[in-house]
């Protein structure tokens, strides 16, 4: 749940309950399969979906990595009264989440998209039918909800293709993969995916987990959901890196990127690491035009969840103080175990000012929206 807020007076307001917050990583889920996903799928891959399944590139044969106590990573009063999965139902979204919380602008990443799947034609068509559905069941129905741009990422052609077919409706906002992809984010065989986000004006959000089909460590598989889901900060970092040093970001200035549930606190420390890298060994990265930290400093933004906790809450304000309090954007992870609530991860006594910026304004100019 993130720092515990042990300095506020009792009975004292949190300013969260009256600002109007953006929330940058919300889940939705279908109820059903047939009733929700099947109208936007051809039947042809309807049939494949019955009888091949999805089948992803990874090797989790008997079911996902969640443990069974935590399933779909999902927190065990997010099932809503009237059935179905952890963040399906509209209506206990809103009475659980968006109300109570005053979400004012939320961005949704749906995970079971398609995305990494072995077949690339059913993952091109897939990941369409869940755009198409976002839009039908999602952000039609609750105008704070937006969409992303979900994309076959593995195939920058059928991706491309997507983000075009999308990009001139307005409740997208973003062009969405997952870092754990078959080959380092800056391999210029996905390329084409950031020139198009780029030309559309979305930001690139990049997203924990995903489907590469090899192993979170330099070693093999770990043994722990824990290890799994402590991998993700590593995972971005090596996104982060790759793309750097590849120079997707001097090719295109304008594209900006988001990294999403990873944490953040792990960037100060791997910008020391490129800075002083890059310095030393620049003639090898000739596309690689300025020092890493600018690049982060002007290109690059983070989403708040898991917000890291150490013991003492000052050495968080220090560390967002380092990266910037205009880099970080506020999200829950709803519906999902490790939630955070929004009244409890900063310690009182930080300003409104830099409250504001956090927790609202960070998120409207990356995304160029209003509050509805």
């Amino acid at each position: 749940m993130t720092v515990e807020v042990l300095d506020r007076p009792s009975g004292e307001t949190p300013a969260e309950a009256t600002l109007r917050i953006a929330d940058c990583d919300i889940h939705p889920s279908p109820k059903s399969l047939e009733r929700e996903i099947h109208p936007f799928l051809e039947r042809r891959w309807q049939r494949h979906l019955e009888r091949y399944g999805a089948r992803p590139r990874q090797p989790f044969l008997n079911g996902p990595a969640y443990p069974k106590g935590q399933p779909d990573a999902a927190r065990r009063d997010a099932y809503p009264p009237a059935g179905g999965r952890p963040g399906s139902d509209l209506a206990f979204m809103r009475a659980q989440h968006l109300d109570p919380n005053n979400v004012g602008f939320g961005v949704l990443n749906p995970l079971k998209s398609g995305q990494g799947l072995q077949n690339l034609d059913f993952a091109d068509a897939y990941c369409r039918a869940i755009n198409d559905w976002q839009i039908a069941f999602w952000t039609r129905e609750e105008p704070r909800l937006k969409a992303s741009i979900v994309i076959p990422y593995e195939d920058a052609a059928a991706s491309v293709r997507e983000i075009e077919r999308c990009a001139g409706e307005e409740d997208y906002v973003q062009v969405f993969m997952l870092n754990r992809t078959a080959e380092p984010m800056g391999q210029r065989r996905y390329w084409p995916i950031y020139d198009a986000a780029a030309a559309a004006g979305l930001p690139l959000a990049v997203h924990a987990f995903g489907f590469g089909g090899a192993p979170i460590t330099g070693s093999g598989w770990p043994s722990y959901y824990i290890e799994d889901m402590t991998g993700h900060a590593q995972s971005s970092q090596a996104v982060l890196t790759s793309m750097i040093f590849e120079g997707v970001f001097d090719r295109l200035p304008g594209l900006r990127m988001v990294l999403i549930e990873s944490g953040f606190a792990w960037l100060p420390a791997l910008c020391w690491r490129l800075d002083r890298v890059w310095m030393r060994m620049r003639d090898e990265l000739h596309r690689c035009k300025r020092r890493p930290s600018e690049i982060v400093r002007e290109q690059v933004f983070l989403t708040t969840q898991p917000m890291e906790e150490p013991n003492r809450p000052r050495q968080l304000v220090e560390c967002i103080d380092w990266i910037g309090w205009d880099r970080l954007l506020f999200a829950t992870d709803y519906p999902h175990w490790d939630f955070d609530q929004p009244d409890r991860v900063l310690p009182s006594w930080v300003d409104a000012e830099k409250r504001r910026a956090f927790f609202t304004d960070n998120a409207l100019r990356v995304y160029g929206r209003q509050m509805p």
